[in-house]
C-alpha cells in the first residue's frame, strides 16, 4: 500500500502578482525575502499589521514567466487583494484572482519538485505544494483532513491557529519555520517582529499538546497548577496545538478542563534554532 498522499487543499486559493514592479512592491510589505525568489520555488511569510500581529499567512511562488503566485486562505483571498491594492499606489504590479487549484503530497517515496509540485519551504516532512499539478499513479487520494492531521502530527501551527490580528508571529513559530527573513529589511510590522527577536521577547509559542479522549474546546484554558500556563487552539482527538507560555510549561503538571495534557516540543525547534 502506497504510503504518498495526494490531497486537494481546497482551504488555500491563488492570486497571481506580475509587472515589472512585483518583487518591489512585496518585498516592503511582507516578511519574506521575494527578490532572489526563482521559478519553481516558494517562499513562506506573512503579511502583518504596522504593530506586528498577523493578518495573513502566504507563500509566494515563483512561476516559469517570473511573475508569482500567492497561495493564500481561499475564505480570505478577497480581502487579501483588497488590502494589496490599497498598497500598490503607483506601483507597476497586476494583481487578480487565479482559479489554478493547490494541492499537497507528503509521505513516501517522495518525488523530486517539478511538474507544478515545489518543495514546502516550511518542513521537508510536510512534502510537496502543487500548483495545477497532477496527483502521481501510486499515489492514494485523501480529502484535506489527512493533511491536517500530517501537519498536526508534526507540530506545525495551521491559519485556525493564528486568527486574524490575533498572534505575533513568532508566538506562531513563523521565525522557525522560514517565514520571516530578518535579514531582508524593511517590511509592514518589521520593527515589532525583530526587536522580539532581537531582545528575546518570546513568552509565548505555539506547540502541540496530546492527551487523551476529545480535543478541548478551542480557548480552553492551559493550567500549571492555579497558573494559567496557555490556550488551547485547533485540534482533533489525542492532540491539538495551544499557544503556552514557555516559562510555565518546563517540568509541570499540566491540565486542561482537569484532564492532564503534556507539551510536545517538536525537534524542529531545535533544529530551527541551531540553524
Amino acid at each position: 500500500m502506497s504510503t504518498l498522499v495526494f490531497t486537494p487543499l481546497k482551504s488555500r486559493a491563488l492570486i497571481a502578482v506580475s509587472g515589472p514592479d512585483w518583487r518591489g512592491f512585496l518585498q516592503g510589505l511582507i516578511t519574506q525575502d521575494v527578490e532572489s525568489l526563482k521559478p519553481g520555488e516558494a517562499r513562506f511569510g506573512a503579511l502583518l499589521t504596522p504593530q506586528g500581529r498577523l493578518i495573513y499567512d502566504l507563500f509566494v511562488v515563483g512561476r516559469d514567466d517570473g511573475s508569482a503566485w500567492i497561495d493564500a486562505a481561499a475564505e480570505h483571498r478577497a480581502a487579501l487583494i483588497a488590502r494589496l491594492s490599497m498598497y500598490r499606489l503607483r506601483a507597476k504590479v497586476e494583481i487578480a484572482a487565479d482559479g489554478t487549484e493547490v494541492s499537497a503530497l507528503f509521505g513516501e517515496p517522495l518525488p523530486a519538485p517539478g511538474g507544478g509540485w515545489v518543495a514546502d519551504p516550511r518542513l521537508s516532512a510536510l512534502g510537496l505544494r502543487g500548483y495545477g499539478a497532477e496527483a502521481p499513479a501510486h499515489a492514494a487520494i485523501a480529502d484535506e483532513d489527512a493533511y491536517e492531521a500530517h501537519r498536526l502530527a508534526l507540530g506545525a501551527p495551521g491559519p485556525a491557529d493564528w486568527g486574524v490580528e490575533k498572534t505575533y508571529p513568532i508566538e506562531a513559530d513563523f521565525d522557525l519555520l522560514a517565514g520571516i527573513d530578518f535579514k531582508k529589511g524593511c517590511f509592514v510590522g518589521q520593527e515589532t517582529t525583530s526587536r522580539m527577536k532581537r531582545r528575546g521577547q518570546i513568552k509565548s509559542r505555539m506547540a502541540p499538546i496530546v492527551f487523551d479522549g476529545p480535543a478541548p474546546a478551542p480557548g480552553a484554558e492551559i493550567l500549571a497548577g492555579e497558573l494559567r500556563a496557555g490556550q488551547v487552539l485547533s485540534g482533533r482527538p489525542g492532540r491539538a496545538m495551544a499557544l503556552v507560555r514557555l516559562d510555565r510549561i518546563e517540568g509541570a503538571a499540566l491540565t486542561v478542563e482537569g484532564r492532564a495534557v503534556a507539551v510536545e516540543r517538536p525537534a524542529w525547534w531545535e533544529d530551527a534554532a541551531e540553524g
